[in-house]
């Protein structure tokens, strides 16, 4: 049933509330609320553009690791300065977030503004932080939070022959020809 919440925009359209987007301070509230029943959080990041089975794979197998799933999705500022590709993000935030919250292993989806979420890995403060395999666990982005708090840090394998650039760069290919 859907909720008459006020949309998000996207782009032109409306995007339809959902209660698993927060913001950062919402966000922060329900995780500690989970902690205080010993609900162990996992936390993965990306910009999540146009959403696959790599994506869903990593996302129920991150699930997995704990008892909430929290994803923290970069904002559409955020994409571009990554370099991501001219025209990145192609979905715009709004709709990246609301489809991602419909996955049942997502439970929590917030944005990031900053070019990586390091801030909001210090705030959330999660017992598991999951990248995929293409990230060593060295370079993961919040691994010395998680590992001086006593947690857990995890470069989960891709599932092969997926990704979006991938995707992007078929798409443009068959519109040339």
């Amino acid at each position: 049933m859907a909720d008459h919440r006020p949309a998000h925009q996207s782009g032109q359209q409306k995007v339809p509330y959902h209660p698993a987007v927060l913001d950062r301070a919402a966000l922060v509230e329900r995780i500690a609320a989970h902690k205080k029943t010993a609900a162990r959080v996992v936390f993965t990041n990306g910009c999540f553009d146009l959403l696959h089975p790599g994506h869903v794979d990593l996302l129920s197998r991150a699930r997995f690791l704990g008892d909430v799933l929290v994803v923290g999705l970069n904002t559409d500022a955020s994409v571009r300065r990554l370099t991501k590709g001219p025209g990145r993000p192609v979905v715009p935030y709004a709709a990246r977030a609301y489809v991602l919250a419909h996955l049942t292993s997502v439970d929590y989806v917030t944005g990031f503004d900053e070019d990586t979420p390091y801030e909001l890995i210090k705030a959330v403060r999660p017992q598991v932080l999951v990248k995929g395999g293409d990230w060593p666990i060295d370079r993961i982005v919040g691994a010395d939070i998680v590992e001086a708090d006593g947690g857990l840090v995890v470069s989960l394998p891709l599932l092969e022959g997926f990704s979006t650039s991938g995707i992007v760069s078929n798409i443009l290919d068959r519109c040339k020809a």
